[in-house]
């Protein structure tokens, strides 16, 4: 053979080389590189977050009840205090001596009852006296008056026997009426030794003012006066009007604030994860005890009813937290964390959620049916329908479909439920060990069914994230 002859097959073989490489890396171009993943079962837990602080269930502002200069302060902030006990005292000498008085007045009052009580009784025994006089008197009348008819007597001592038993009824019926008078000024005595008792009521109550103690077992957690202040009687929570703030520690909560996209979630007796930034590594156990139904602006904290402007801005919900096992380090006003279970769903069937998409299935059917090119696009007149409308759209994920030895993206609707941190629930439309295409974004963003694709797993950087 020639030489000529094998240069002539030899650039033959080579432009044949050429042509098939040519038309490999062609095809290797149009395939699209996407992310995988796999559709598994999984333990899903669905968390709502919400920040704020820790608060005692019940707290009450001790305020003065008498005005005065403060003598003692018998507590500081950080105290324990139980029910009763005294915690402070304002100057008491005014209504201390007039309930020294009226003990005085009491006691003289019935001293005066039983000097009245005595006379009762003396005016009781003359009554007995005049009565036994009456009962002779009678007597030496009707023996008189008897011998008088006979004649056997003179008229002048018969008058004497009458007139002597007519002073003897007379002296009785005084002396009765002395007993009645002395029964009423017994009595008028005893109202006045109720009416200084009464009084005196008043006046402890007035001194008992001075005095301040603790409603229940509580923490003290501000003093914001001092020993040689003088307090008023005033409105609550008014300057020189408050004397300390007392906390029941016994239940402590956590009140957080939710945001209004996830307030929906959280129910009462949900469980509860807190944490506490100033005891880090420890999680207090809890359950959500309230739900605030006032949604609350971020930038003023006030409810959206009290609000006079009109500005749209993100909201927050009220969600108090009580915790089943208060810690005696806990404090009110310590920076808190809760993290709310919001469900729980064992064994569920997950996929990544980012890898939900929403198209509109029957343009996807359209596009799997044409390889992934639209329908138009290589001459053919295309649909003159309008393109669908975002409430056409459903969410749902491309599965990878082998076809002749070639990856494919295929768009299947699902049916979602409990949304994790990371995953998502599927209810409906794949099974197990299905696999998906998770990413990456920019090409998720625009991906089509029917399109070849490949996998590559490699770690996404933030240029294939733009």
């Amino acid at each position: 053979m020639s030489l000529k002859k094998i240069a002539l097959i030899a650039v033959v073989v080579l432009v044949l080389a050429g042509i098939v490489i040519g038309s490999i890396l062609h095809s290797q171009g149009s395939v699209t590189k996407v992310a995988t993943g796999h559709a598994v079962r999984q333990d899903l837990v669905s968390i709502v977050n919400g920040t704020g602080q820790i608060k005692p269930k019940t707290y009450v502002n001790v305020g003065a009840t008498a005005f005065g200069r403060i003598t003692h302060l018998y507590v500081k902030e950080g105290d324990h205090v139980k029910a009763g006990q005294l915690v402070a005292t304002v100057e008491s000498e005014q209504p201390a001596s007039a309930v020294e008085a009226q003990r005085a007045t009491i006691a003289s009052s019935k001293t005066t009852v039983d000097s009245y009580v005595a006379a009762e009784r003396t005016a009781e025994a003359n009554v007995e006296q005049a009565q036994a006089d009456l009962e002779q008197k009678k007597f030496d009348y009707e023996r008189a008056r008897a011998l008088y008819e006979e004649k056997l007597i003179a008229k002048q001592d018969y008058d004497a026997k009458k007139a002597a038993y007519d002073v003897s009824v007379a002296t009785l019926a005084q002396r009765k009426a002395a007993v009645n008078q002395a029964i009423a000024q017994t009595a008028s005595s005893r109202s006045q030794v109720s009416q200084a008792v009464a009084t005196l009521r008043g006046n402890s109550y007035s001194l008992g003012l001075t005095q301040s103690r603790a409603p229940f077992d509580a923490l003290v957690t501000n003093v914001p006066v001092r020993e040689g202040e003088t307090v008023v009687v005033g409105i609550q929570n008014a300057e020189g009007s408050t004397l300390m703030t007392l906390a029941d520690m016994s239940v402590i909560t956590a009140e957080v604030k939710v945001d209004e996209t996830d307030i929906v979630n959280v129910a009462m007796d949900q469980p509860v994860d807190v944490t506490v930034d100033a005891l880090p590594g420890r999680v207090f156990k809890g359950h959500v005890t309230e739900v605030g139904d006032q949604a609350l602006l971020r930038t003023t904290g006030l409810a959206t009813s009290q609000s006079t402007t009109g500005t749209e801005e993100a909201k927050d919900f009220k969600v108090v937290v009580t915790l089943d096992t208060p810690a005696p380090e806990l404090r009110p006003g310590l920076s808190t964390t809760a993290k709310i279970t919001t469900a729980h769903r064992a064994d569920a069937l997950t996929v990544p959620i980012q890898a939900l998409v929403q198209r509109n299935p029957e343009t996807e059917k359209a596009l799997a049916a044409n390889n992934g090119k639209t329908p138009g696009a290589t001459g053919v007149a295309a649909s003159t329908a309008p393109p669908p409308s975002k409430a056409q759209t459903v969410q749902g994920v491309y599965v990878l479909r082998n076809e002749r030895k070639k990856l494919r993206a295929v768009f299947v609707p699902v049916k979602t439920g409990v949304t994790g941190a990371t995953d998502i629930e599927v209810l409906d439309g794949l099974k197990q060990g299905d696999e998906i295409v998770t990413g990456r974004y920019k090409i998720l963003r625009s991906l089509k069914s029917g399109t070849l694709v490949k996998r590559d797993n490699t770690p996404e950087t933030e240029t294939d994230k733009s």
